[in-house]
């Protein structure tokens, strides 16, 4: 098995995975409407290649849409993130990607945006909180020693 031909598969995860970790640090007041200007731009990226032509304008909206929504919603910032991977992957199949200079950008450009968004869907939980439920605690039990009291009896 080549493991080098597997980095544009895997790599993606690691880029959603270090934006899941950046964006969980944010503050909690301000997370969401942050993420919400993801969304936003999210549904511009592809407006100057027009691979897709007048569709790019259509998409673009309902993003703008799915980002205002998710102002006040983590579910429509989920959804914004997997409808911006289905788009992702119209761009793929039809060769024209993301970065012009980098045939599979969107190709990996689809396989990062699902892991954001189920981050998003989970509600977009702080660093702590994704750091307990990754790692849970487990409760230690504590030995407690008694001491033992041996009593000698001695005969005359």
């Amino acid at each position: 098995m080549n493991l080098a031909g597997l980095l544009p598969y895997v790599m993606p995860i690691g880029i959603g995975l270090l934006v899941v970790l950046l964006l969980s640090l944010v503050p909690d007041p301000h997370r969401r409407p942050l993420n919400a200007l993801g969304i936003a731009g999210a549904g511009g990226v592809y407006f100057s290649g027009g691979g897709l032509g007048g569709w790019e304008l259509p998409f673009g909206a309902l993003m703008l849409y799915v980002a205002y929504r998710g102002l006040t919603s983590w579910t429509f910032i989920g959804i914004g993130w997997l409808l911006h991977t289905a788009w992702d992957v119209v761009h793929h199949l039809k060769g024209n990607p993301i970065l012009p200079f980098a045939h599979d950008s969107s190709l990996g450009c689809a396989i990062c945006d699902p892991v954001i968004a189920l981050w998003c869907l989970s509600g977009g939980p702080p660093l702590r909180a994704l750091a307990t439920h990754v790692v849970p605690r487990t409760k230690t039990k504590t030995k407690t020693r008694t001491k033992a009291t041996s009593t000698t009896t001695t005969t005359s």
